[in-house]
């Protein structure tokens, strides 16, 4: 498995999923600058988390118009697997590759924490490994997570299987209490049509190693590991 880590202006988490994807995939993560306008021949494209462009204008606005984002954009249509976490996420949802959008936290503070997620599908890449229903704990650490999108797309992204993960109480229930941010229907991570790209606020490279103290996020990298085996 060959993996791309697109780095901008900002960003800070990089480092972290990169280093998750060399230790499931043995392989050397490739770093990409926001300038670049190509990319080697990889199986999986790592947006990251952090603050790209200073979070101006909205968060991940300027960050989805820069020239590496085009060449995602064409990976991503033939195929190739995409993941954006917490700021990638954003970044991903400004580019069009998602629906919807995450604006500020309905408290309008900054969280940063450990949050009960439920795994809502199992059947894409990136969650093989995880059992439908499962009640994992991931990091947070932002303060525009709260995703909203009109209806029919609600609609849709329910009706076809495309939420992810969603925000759960400490007993794995779905409800306002477990809601860190105020996210529509607790989504906390979707799919686009063909789940090949993932958004998700969590961080899943921030409990992966046992030091960490958690490894409920591992498996999201065993899961890519072995789609693509």
């Amino acid at each position: 498995m060959k993996s791309a880590v697109i780095v901008f202006p900002g960003s800070n988490c990089e480092r972290d999923i990169a280093v998750a994807l060399e230790q499931v995939s043995g392989h050397k993560t490739f770093h990409a600058w926001h300038r670049d306008t190509d990319l080697p021949e990889v199986d999986v494209i790592a947006v990251p988390g952090g603050f790209s462009y200073g979070d101006y204008l909205r968060c991940g606005a300027m960050a989805a118009n820069s020239p590496v984002m085009r060449v995602v954009k064409e990976r991503a249509a033939k195929g190739v697997k995409v993941i954006g976490v917490c700021n990638g996420f954003q970044i991903l949802t400004e580019a069009g590759l998602l629906p919807g959008a995450l604006i500020r936290n309905q408290s309008l503070k900054y969280i940063c924490k450990t949050v009960d997620l439920k795994v809502e599908n199992t059947d894409s890449a990136f969650t093989r490994h995880y059992t439908p229903g499962q009640h994992i704990g991931i990091p947070v650490g932002h303060g525009e997570g709260n995703y909203v999108a009109d209806e029919e797309t609600l609609k849709r992204l329910e009706g076809e299987g495309r939420v992810a993960f969603r925000y759960t109480d400490a007993a794995g229930v779905v409800n306002a209490a477990g809601n860190p941010n105020g996210a529509t229907n607790n989504i906390a991570g979707i799919f686009n049509e063909t789940r090949t790209v993932l958004g998700m606020m969590p961080h899943p490279e921030r409990a992966f190693d046992p030091q960490h103290g958690n490894t409920d996020g591992r498996a999201l990298f065993t899961s890519l590991l072995e789609s693509l085996s």
